[in-house]
């Protein structure tokens, strides 16, 4: 199978990707805790997103924690030339699985160098800045600090590009005036559409966008309009919610997951459907009636 009929591609810093990739987070065990249900499963999903085309995978050591990473690298090291492997830093998890915020210039440093030692790299080619406030969701406060850190590794060749995630317009022009910001990671789908100018500005400026939760995250995206929508171009509701963000903005990127095959090129098959005008209308509308 292959989705090379993908709409044109996007660049994350200087390496061409795909606009269709992979996140690795839904192979640790419930939760992003613990180990897969079936590793061997987990296993073949990356080695199949690989050989479908697949040039770019999102992951962290904070997911398992240390599963996927480890994942990764036992499924796809040594890795093909124009793998992007791209990981996110800021956090840790508890003992009872907790999500909790690692801000400290220490804790970076060493979430970045074990990114690379459970990796098997000498150089991250994408580390993304997660800020956690307090809240699910974006909210304000300075990321200069943790950004300048990152900034610092960049130089001294640890890390090739650095992005930053769960973040407000003011936290990336901060981040943007410490060093070259190459894609933002927010939380983004039809029926939530709070950065919508932000996803064109960024695009203005040649930055990627990446949605996290792109098919609606704890609990699927509902619509009548979008099973309408599928039912008429042939698709499943989820596939047209991931074309629909492929023709939103050439910027964005999307990084769906799953711990199952068959799951995954449903998921790349997205690339292939076309959406007519009156159903982009229809379907953007969505986003208005959920008040995104």
């Amino acid at each position: 199978m292959s989705y090379l009929d993908v709409p044109a591609g996007w660049r994350l810093g200087d390496r061409p990707v795909r606009r269709l990739g992979y996140g690795a987070m839904q192979l640790a065990g419930p939760g992003v805790f613990g180990p897969p249900r079936d590793r061997a499963a987990a296993l073949a999903v990356l080695r199949a997103a690989v050989e479908a085309g697949v040039d770019h995978i999102d992951t962290s050591d904070f997911y398992g924690p240390h599963v996927t990473n480890e994942l990764i690298r036992e499924a796809l090291h040594p890795y093909p030339d124009d793998l992007v492997l791209v990981t996110k830093v800021g956090a840790r998890r508890g003992a009872d699985g907790a999500w909790l915020p690692a801000f400290t210039r220490e804790a970076l440093i060493e979430a970045v160098h074990d990114n690379l030692r459970r990796l098997g790299l000498d150089v991250l080619d994408v580390v993304n800045f997660r800020a956690m406030f307090g809240t699910h969701g974006p909210a304000e406060g300075s990321i200069a600090e943790p950004v300048a850190v990152l900034a610092e590794l960049q130089r001294e060749g640890l890390i090739r590009h650095i992005g930053v995630s769960n973040v407000t317009p003011a936290q990336i022009a901060e981040a943007r005036g410490i060093c070259p910001i190459v894609c933002v990671q927010n939380h983004y789908n039809l029926a939530h559409r709070d950065d919508d100018a932000l996803i064109d500005a960024l695009g203005a400026d040649g930055i990627a966008y990446v949605p996290y939760f792109p098919l609606g995250g704890f609990t699927k995206l509902q619509s009548s309009v979008l099973d309408a929508v599928a039912a008429r171009v042939g698709a499943t509701p989820m596939q047209v919610a991931l074309a629909w963000l492929l023709r939103r903005a050439r910027n964005i990127l999307l990084i769906p997951g799953t711990s199952s095959v068959a799951h995954l090129h449903e998921n790349l098959a997205a690339g292939r459907i076309d959406l007519p005008e009156d159903a982009m209308a229809a379907l953007n509308g969505i986003g208005a009636t959920a008040g995104g």
